[in-house]
């Protein structure tokens, strides 16, 4: 029989052991360009960043991220570990993304 001791001490072990794998990671995505992108990182926020700028953004490891071209939106990057404090260019990982999927 299980005692109520154990009905308190599982569920909290599971929220404990499940929230050290969804880390957040912190990084900074950098607008080089002189035009505006717009992103869209769900849960996180919509960012739309100005020409020649820099937005620190903190995220859960998995996260994905889009940007938005002729009104549909692609997946540009998914948060990853590896990406803890670096600055990404995004207009450039844009360019990359575009000519990828053939977009340009």
């Amino acid at each position: 029989m299980r005692t109520l001791k154990q009905f308190i001490l599982l569920p909290l072990f599971l929220v404990v052991a499940l929230g050290l794998h969804a880390q957040d990671v912190s990084f900074t995505l950098l607008n080089r360009s002189m035009h505006s992108i717009p992103l869209v990182i769900p849960t996180v926020m919509n960012p739309n960043l100005s020409p020649m700028s820099s937005s620190g953004v903190g995220a859960r490891v998995g996260t994905e991220i889009f940007f938005i071209h002729k009104k549909k939106r692609y997946l540009l990057l998914v948060v990853t570990q590896e990406i803890a404090g670096q600055k990404l260019v995004v207009d450039d990982l844009i360019k990359a993304r575009k000519k990828e999927l053939g977009l340009e």
